[in-house]
């Protein structure tokens, strides 16, 4: 009965999470949804920063924290070891929700793109950019990463393989495509306000300050093959002529 609970609630949180990934692409696009970066709401320039600035440190700090190791040897006391990373994938999702919600738009242009030629490669670059996203989920393992895999393990009585090291495809030539992806969606529009520019920067902090925590602990956990590996590829650019070999390193 628990492992029948724990499927549900993971299938669950990938459905939230995956309404509020398609709601991203439209928040940060201004595609469709009634609310996005740019239009719905507002309000006076420093009250409208000052609500976007906390809703992203709020992002930024619930979805570090959680991400921890230490704060996960906490958290698993109290909840199963199975649903660890659904719970996490469901809080994320909400805490984007609330950002998606609370939203201040400031349409001040920054920068604005006219030449049609210009703005049509940022909207491919833009779309490029959540491509890249999806594929490099599924290079590594789509539905373990968003929680799936582990609670059909619990509901099956299967014990998941403890984490190897392995650096499927583009993981050969950059570290961290997925961190990449965002920084390309975030960053490519033809119009840039200054909403937009605060949430863009905002979030490449976060990215930068993220990929060091998230090493860190990949370090502790792989040790010289990590290292070795942090030498070889590009953090967010795949550097020219450097292509990481799994087989190679081993040798």
């Amino acid at each position: 009965m628990a492992g029948l609970f724990a499927v549900l609630y993971g299938i669950g949180a990938y459905g939230v999470f995956f309404f509020t990934i398609l709601y991203s692409i439209g928040f940060i696009g201004n595609l469709v949804v009634p609310k996005s970066i740019d239009i719905g709401g507002g309000g006076p320039l420093i009250e409208s920063l000052a609500i976007d600035v906390v809703l992203l440190g709020l992002f930024a700090v619930q979805h570090s924290v959680m991400a921890r190791e230490g704060f996960k040897r906490v958290w698993t006391q109290l909840v199963p070891k199975s649903v660890e990373r659904s719970t996490y994938v469901l809080f994320a999702s909400l805490v984007l929700l609330l950002l998606f919600w609370q939203w201040r738009p400031i349409t001040e242009p920054m920068w604005t793109v006219t030449d049609p030629a210009y703005a049509a490669v940022l909207h491919v670059v833009f779309w490029f950019g959540w491509v890249l996203l999806f594929a490099s989920t599924f290079m590594l393992s789509h539905f373990e990463l968003f929680g799936l895999t582990q609670v059909f393990a619990r509901m099956m009585g299967k014990q998941l393989p403890e984490p190897t090291f392995h650096t499927p495809m583009l993981y050969q030539h950059v570290r961290h495509p997925i961190y990449l992806s965002f920084l390309l969606a975030f960053w490519a529009t033809p119009m840039m306000t200054l909403g937009h520019l605060v949430f863009a920067v905002a979030t490449t902090g976060y990215i930068l300050i993220a990929i060091q925590l998230e090493e860190r602990d990949l370090i502790r956990l792989f040790g010289d093959q990590y290292r070795r590996y942090k030498r070889h590829v590009g953090m967010l650019v795949p550097l020219p002529g450097r292509r990481f070999s799994e087989r190679k390193d081993a040798q």
